[in-house]
């Protein structure tokens, strides 16, 4: 990272990692339903610690959950420190929902999701529940509005 994507802090902008997290999770999507998607949600993400200038940063992105149109990814953030040879830190985690498009913005159908190790159906599983939880809240913000 470097001095021109720093705070007055002199830490990376959170928004600089956020858009690195969106970014990785649009490729993991795209390359999973063949084509364009758009982010439809993120979940909090806890910034766990700072990226300094000179951190190298590594972004692990995994689909973890694909529905008719949407999917869900998780990333990892991680950072290497230039200047040390402790192990990298872990930055922060996200889990964005996706969701497939066609050229004119539509909704398009994408494939399952291939459940290969335990770890996988593990993830799958989890995500499930993220989505029951964002269901449920979308709907509760519906109705707020409503009244």
């Amino acid at each position: 990272m470097s001095d021109h994507e720093t705070n007055l802090m002199g830490t990376v902008h959170g928004g600089i990692i956020m858009k690195l997290v969106d970014s990785a999770a649009g490729v993991v999507s795209a390359r999973h339903s063949g084509g364009y998607a758009v982010t439809a949600t993120m979940d909090e993400m806890a910034f766990l610690a700072p990226v300094r200038v000179g951190d190298i940063v590594h972004l692990n992105a995994r689909l973890n959950w694909a529905g008719e149109t949407s999917m869900e990814v998780g990333v990892q953030v991680t950072a290497d420190r230039w200047d040390s040879s402790v192990p990298p830190v872990h930055v922060a985690t996200a889990y964005l929902v996706m969701v497939a498009v066609d050229e004119a913005g539509k909704p398009r159908r994408v494939p399952p999701v291939t459940l290969e190790t335990g770890d996988d159906e593990r993830r799958f599983n989890e995500a499930e529940i993220r989505r029951r939880h964002r269901l449920a809240k979308r709907a509760e913000i519906r109705d707020s509005r409503k009244g």
